[in-house]
């Protein structure tokens, strides 16, 4: 009887552990921006060194499909996403406006801005006139491109404006255009690496209001609401990943490889030592956003006819769900 009964224990005490042992993660899907590259290294270091797991989580990482990840994010495709001020601040002014929210911004500064080949000699953008511009059809670059011209005399008129679409820095202003909009941590090192000398017009330098946060980390208002520890548990990990990257950019470069091995190393170690010192940069920690900074930008786009109407900036992000 004895031994019955230590058999029953040790099978109820098996069960048990076994329960403890199969609790499966919570499962979250991020919608990326883009393809990806150093702007989310943070969110895959935190895959690939298990931080995502030790917070009780199992993350997927995805590429956005047509409309962006604010769409996706607002029709529950994802539970977080990475976007951009400009995007959100679209989406929450609109006639019909997106639930979408920023919860944390993922450089600190705008690292975006005109770039062209020196033999080009377009070093301010009074310099714009004449010259050719490769864009991808947005109404906020034309009123970007206008603001500045404007702000330095120059006669917008004079400006050409054509569609490239996808087409890289590289291959546009070698046999398309003059110029165009890169973001300097990718493109910018990238002409480093190849000893391709390029003017760098960086926005907030000619005008302060076009200091916005790009890009951000986005969710569902409805879901935070519903899920806040989540959430928390989610940008907890992710701040581990970036912090990690700020510390160990070319450790970090490699494991962003990891899962995108088709992104060139060189480029990704090089870009990453420049992010490291662009992801925090003077705030207080990875990830704090400013009121002022929303709304000089809100109130830029208004001014410039890019918005139906006025951004009511806070309630468009939340410092709320970073780690204390």
């Amino acid at each position: 009887m004895k031994k019955k009964l230590v058999i029953i224990l040790v099978g109820l005490l098996m069960i048990g552990l076994t329960g403890c042992t199969t609790k499966e993660n919570e499962k979250l899907t991020v919608v990326l921006d883009w393809v990806p590259n150093t702007n989310h290294t943070g969110l895959y270091v935190a895959q690939e060194l298990g931080y995502f797991e030790e917070e009780g989580l199992e993350v997927e990482i995805i590429q956005p499909s047509e409309g962006g990840s604010a769409d996706l994010i607002a029709a529950g495709q994802g539970e977080f996403g990475v976007s951009y001020q400009e995007q959100v601040t679209y989406a929450r002014t609109a006639a019909n406006p997106l639930p979408v929210i920023a919860i944390a911004a993922i450089i600190q500064h705008n690292t975006s801005g005109f770039a062209s080949p020196v033999d080009r000699n377009i070093v301010s953008p009074k310099n714009f006139e004449g010259k050719k511009y490769g864009g991808w059809g947005s109404p906020m670059e034309v009123a970007t491109l206008k603001g500045l011209m404007e702000a330095d005399n120059a006669d917008f008129s004079k400006l050409e404006i054509v569609d490239v679409g996808a087409m890289d820095f590289f291959t546009a202003v070698k046999d398309h255009v003059d110029f165009t909009w890169i973001y300097y941590g990718w493109d910018g090192v990238s002409a480093e690496l190849q000893n391709i000398p390029i003017n760098f017009i960086r926005l907030q330098e000619v005008d302060k209001n076009l200091d916005f946060y790009t890009p951000v980390i986005i969710a569902n208002e409805d879901y935070l609401e519903e899920n806040p520890e989540t959430a928390k548990k989610f940008l907890r990990a992710v701040t581990r990943g970036y912090q990690y990257a700020i510390e160990n950019p070319e450790a970090a470069a490699d494991l962003l490889l990891k899962d995108n091995p088709e992104i060139d190393r060189d480029l990704a170690v090089a870009s990453q030592k420049y992010l490291a010192e662009e992801y925090q940069n003077d705030a207080e920690k990875w990830g704090v956003m400013s009121l002022n900074i929303w709304e000089n930008y809100g109130k830029w786009m208004y001014d410039h006819g890019l918005l139906e109407n006025q951004l009511n900036a806070d309630e468009a992000f939340t410092n709320e769900y970073l780690p204390q």
